[in-house]
């Protein structure tokens, strides 16, 4: 990296517009909006720019300072830990409910932290917001800047406010360039509600990153950490957890589903964390499933092992069940694990990343007809209508999943059998356990076929050019005629007599 990527803090009471603006300078809706106070509880990073500067944001809980215990303290930590870790801080304010006791309690927290800080009144459009502006004067925190973060307005003048808090750090934000060559391994874990995704996550990288609890439901956003393991660039996706559709009915519950799925859909490995104490029920199937044809390795950690006296036993059971059940999925690794004890942990890593390289693989064409060779003669494919379906070559076309294409004679006619039995034979030939393969049967084109409705047939090269005639269609010998004759039908014609 050329240059240093500013950190920038977006803080602020529940509900003045934090996370609206934290969308805004990403470029994308990466944080949950909605109008209830307190949906965001964990601290959110993602890169965003204001500008020509390119920055990093923290998106942070609504800062609270009532002697509340439980969840509403560790909001408030997590929110104290961004607000260390910043290196300038956006204090938004809500323009049309004006300075609050709250806004000048964070006033004082914010002062006492010594940070750089832009006060901003959010939500000034129209005249609303006029009073409120005027208020926030009195927080002792310098000129506020008016801003609408819902409709864009006023970016121009947070731009000089942070261009002037960063100051040295403002020009490594305009000339920042990310060197890193290789990309990060993305992970996203999930699983149901209280199966422990976050408690995993906290006990991977060492440190209380994620709110925990013995609550379900307490992680809404889907939040990115990014780690390094054994020397590789890892970015953790934890996720809310996921319940039945039909049991689906508040609005910020499905939006939180939305985003889940949608780290699904980036992420390159899934980890699906199953509880011990009801494995492999029907929604833990589904959202193996659900993943394994998204395209993602497929990974099962079986979580709050410490609860389980015959350990052995019941993993042997679990794996049986699990490829009765998806077979499709056969091989996936199965991993035992205590995250509050901190046990089987050290085997997570090794079998994602064995997995991501099964995930990326590539096959020689060579190889691959001769595997197809020999499956066609251990089971040649069934005949259909007499006829039969004969596979000619296959090819591996791309990666991330392995996809394959086979060319086959009277493709649309080859069995889903059959299909499973070379996709099988692929994952059992060349060791690709519990990674998705996608096997596309095409059908070869016909060069005569155009031929054969009228057209000319192809000519070699080099062989002369031959004049177009018409092909007369010859009448077999003894065919009824097709040629109508002079006269009456069922008269021969004779001659004509003189008038």
């Amino acid at each position: 990296m050329t240059a240093y990527l500013p950190r920038i803090a977006v803080v602020g009471r529940p509900n003045v517009g934090k996370s609206t603006l934290f969308n805004r300078l990403a470029g994308k809706p990466l944080a949950i909006v909605d109008d209830r106070p307190g949906v965001t509880r964990d601290r959110r990073e993602a890169r965003g720019r204001l500008g020509d500067m390119e920055l990093l944001l923290i998106d942070t809980a609504g800062y609270d300072d009532g002697e509340k215990a439980g969840l509403d303290a560790e909001m408030r930590t997590q929110t104290e830990i961004a607000l260390k870790d910043a290196d300038l801080c956006l204090f938004l304010i809500d323009a049309r409910t004006g300075v609050t006791p709250l806004d000048q309690s964070f006033a004082d927290v914010i002062r006492r932290s010594g940070k750089p800080v832009v006060l901003v009144a959010n939500k000034c459009e129209g005249r609303f917001g006029e009073s409120g502006l005027m208020d926030a004067y009195g927080l002792g925190l310098g000129e506020p800047v008016p801003l609408s973060a819902a409709h864009g307005g006023g970016i121009g003048d947070l731009y000089d406010a942070v261009e002037t808090g960063l100051g040295s750090m403002a020009r490594d934000a305009k000339r920042y360039r990310d060197d890193s060559e290789d990309p990060p391994l993305r992970i996203a874990v999930i699983g149901r509600p209280n199966a422990g995704k976050s408690t995993l996550i906290n006990a991977l990288i060492g440190e209380e990153r994620l709110i925990t609890g013995p609550e379900a439901g307490i992680t809404r956003d889907a939040i990115s950490i990014d780690w390094m393991w054994d020397g590789r660039r890892v970015r953790l996706h934890d996720t809310a957890g996921l319940r039945k559709r039909g049991k689906v009915n508040d609005r910020l519950e499905r939006m939180s589903a939305a985003d889940t799925l949608r780290a699904v859909k980036f992420a390159e490995v899934v980890l699906l964390i199953v509880d011990a104490g009801h494995p492999l029920e029907k929604q833990d199937l589904h959202l193996a499933d659900m993943a394994y044809k998204e395209g993602r390795a497929v990974a099962i950690a079986v979580s709050k092992m410490d609860l389980v006296h015959q350990r052995d036993a019941f993993i042997k059971d679990i794996r049986t069940e699990f490829e009765r059940l998806l077979p499709q999925m056969t091989g996936a690794p199965i991993l035992p694990i205590s995250a509050l004890k901190k046990k089987g942990l050290e085997t997570i890593m090794p079998a994602l990343s064995r997995l991501h390289t099964d995930w990326d693989a590539k096959v020689k064409t060579r190889d691959l007809n001769d595997w197809l060779h020999e499956m066609i003669e251990r089971h040649p494919p069934p005949s259909i209508n007499g006829r039969r379906v004969k596979p000619r070559y296959i090819t591996q076309t791309k990666g991330r999943p392995p996809t394959f294409v086979m060319m086959c004679s009277r493709a649309s006619e080859l069995p889903e059998s059959y299909k499973r039995y070379l996709v099988n034979g692929l994952r059992e030939a060349f060791d690709l356990p519990g990674v998705p393969i996608r096997l596309i049967v095409k059908a070869g084109k016909n060069p005569y076929a155009d031929g054969e409705r009228g057209g000319s047939a192809p000519v070699r090269a080099g062989a002369p050019a031959r004049a177009s005639v018409p092909r007369i269609r010859q009448k077999p010998k003894g065919a009824p005629g097709s040629v109508k004759k002079a006269g009456k039908p069922g008269k021969a014609a004779g001659p004509r007599k003189p008038s």
